[in-house]
């Protein structure tokens, strides 16, 4: 299982309050549709709100991204300039 670990109010919104969890996948893809089916809305926030960092590296765009059973998710709120 990954751990699922956020400092995101959003987050927090949609999971009853916890800030770390863990989910079952083998794919960041995966892990999405596990978060949505767990947390309704939150694998959609996380798709498109969310940078992804997997144990330690920060990922843009991490869709096929593999996961280990004891990998660390960080999900990182998206920094828009203007």
């Amino acid at each position: 299982m990954a751990r699922v670990v956020s400092i995101s109010s959003k987050v927090r919104d949609l999971t009853g309050g916890l800030d770390a969890f863990d989910v079952e996948a083998a794919t960041v893809r995966g892990l999405i549709r596990a978060l949505e089916a767990k947390f309704p809305g939150l694998g959609d926030l996380v798709e498109n709100e969310m940078s992804l960092a997997i144990d330690g590296e920060i990922h843009q765009d991490a869709m096929l991204e593999p996961l280990s059973p004891g990998s660390e998710v960080v999900l990182i709120p998206r920094i828009s300039g203007g």
